[in-house]
């Protein structure tokens, strides 16, 4: 059984989504939709745990020369269980507290939302150039979807502006994924990068690279491409906006990670073509702007919102280094901040539907009604900055170390002033649950008790975010292995 774990980690969720339509039965399924990602999650962290290198699964028992082949390392393995796990939060989230966002359309939903979760988990297993690309135009489609349906109107505006922008990502991947196959004459990843470094000084391998570059970096939200990203998560269904903070942009990460590592090799990317001199300042620029741009959002999921936008940046400041200590502090960064930001749009839901809307201010004086939610949102808050005993600060300090063993201690300077704006953009928030009177014309409250079916995923997610602060060496050992096993084929 243990060896089928890899597909069954993407035929479960893809199984299931057209068979909660067909049922048409609302409770059911929801039912159907959380177990089949509970199982996802339950085949990814299986994987995880047992495995002792590489697992190879080829479809249909073709040789991935001639056939398809799903591949998982251990990077792989890691990436798949923060995925499914989040998923797994996620909807349910959407069984209580985000229920009304999709009231009527609950079937269309969960299909909608369990194809997108087995795009996303086809991404990080399969080994096959092409369907990286079928995996991806599985979530995509199945995200503008879920955007599409949020509550107000602006959601379809911004489910556009992602279906646009988003179209033209997958284009870019698509043709780069093309002019591989035209150089190479295969599509399978471990072939790929065997033969490319044959062709690697031929300019249609520098235009393929920076298609599927600029492709990744549209769908990764990479400053200044990351226009699509503030308007879709703050948008969409609660549930949605949980769910793709924690996994869309890191599922894309991943696959730049293997595009610049395993397609293409470190040496090439790196010396001949230069990534680093071109990510770098992109990096840089998109932690402060992102961090200074959330400091002055009115709306708490666009604070959220534009805060992944600097996050981002620390993402790609780690790959920009080119070091397998870069690539171990992005990878620890990319779990970090999965964790953290999706305990943190949950615990955004439960105060909204306390609310009725999303504004800051409308948050006044919640610190003490609301105790164990407002904790919640301190705790996400902290990790975000990085301080001390939250996991932010494992994958912050394994990026400062980073920085500091490449001979770049002004980096170091860097990642610490833009921390100190997300001190700003959380404290805002901190500053009017607990320190400011509600206005005397607020409106009353739509709620006047906590709903637990938000609750109780964000703090599991917290105690998470702060047990592995805590017990550091746990992610940091498996991470260290994850990026060796990437790194190890590095050319």
């Amino acid at each position: 059984m243990s060896e089928h774990l890899p597909i069954l980690m993407v035929l479960v969720p893809l199984l299931s989504a057209p068979l909660v339509v067909l049922i048409k039965h609302r409770k059911a399924s929801r039912v159907i939709a959380t177990a089949a990602c509970a199982l996802s999650a339950a085949a990814a962290w299986a994987l995880a745990l047992q495995m002792d290198g590489a697992v190879s699964y080829p479809l249909g028992g073709w040789q991935p020369a001639i056939g398809i082949e799903l591949r998982v390392d251990f990077a792989g393995a890691y990436v798949a269980a923060i995925v499914s796990t989040i998923a797994t939060f996620a909807i349910s989230l959407g069984t209580r507290g985000a229920r009304e966002d999709v009231e009527g359309r609950e079937m269309f939903f969960y299909a909608a939302f369990l194809m997108c979760v087995a795009g996303l988990m086809g991404m990080v297993v399969t080994g096959d150039a092409f369907n990286v690309f079928v995996f991806l135009e599985i979530s995509s489609l199945s995200t503008y979807t879920l955007v599409a349906m949020g509550k107000q109107r602006r959601a379809l505006t911004a489910a556009l502006n992602y279906l646009f922008l988003g179209t033209l990502g997958g284009t870019f991947v698509l043709i780069g994924i093309g002019l591989m196959y035209q150089m190479t004459g295969s599509l399978n990843a471990a072939t790929v990068s065997a033969r490319i470094r044959e062709v690697e000084q031929l300019r249609t391998v520098h235009v393929a690279f920076a298609f599927l570059a600029v492709g990744l970096g549209i769908k990764l939200a990479v400053f200044p491409l990351h226009q699509w990203l503030p308007g879709a998560y703050s948008q969409a269904p609660h549930a949605v906006s949980s769910f793709l903070a924690g996994t869309a942009t890191k599922v894309m990460y991943f696959q730049l990670i293997r595009v610049v590592v395993s397609f293409f090799g470190v040496a090439y990317v790196f010396h001949t073509l230069q990534l680093g001199a071109v990510l770098l300042p992109l990096s840089l620029v998109a932690m402060f702007a992102g961090s200074l741009s959330a400091c002055y959002q009115p709306s708490l999921r666009r604070l959220l919102a534009y805060s992944s936008i600097g996050q981002v940046g620390y993402l790609t400041l780690a790959l920009s280094l080119g070091t397998q200590a870069g690539l171990e502090a992005g990878l620890l960064h990319l779990g970090a901040h999965a964790v953290t930001k999706t305990a943190l749009f949950i615990v955004a839901a439960a105060f909204i539907a306390q609310v009725g809307d999303d504004r800051i201010d409308g948050l006044a004086g919640l610190g003490k009604r609301f105790p164990l939610l407002s904790l919640g949102f301190v705790v996400g808050g902290l990790s975000l900055i990085g301080v001390p005993g939250t996991v932010g600060f494992v994958s912050k300090w394994a990026l400062l170390e980073a920085a500091l063993a490449d001979g770049k201690p002004w980096l170091a300077f860097a990642v610490l002033a833009s921390s100190m704006l997300a001190v700003v953009y959380v404290f805002r928030v901190v500053e009017v649950l607990y320190f400011r009177a509600p206005s005397p014309n607020a409106a009353p409250l739509v709620r006047e008790r906590p709903d637990w079916g938000s609750w109780v995923p964000a703090a599991l997610l917290l105690v998470v975010t702060v047990g592995l602060g805590v017990f550091s060496e746990l992610p940091s050992a498996y991470v260290a292995t994850a990026a060796q096993s990437l790194f190890g084929g590095a050319r």
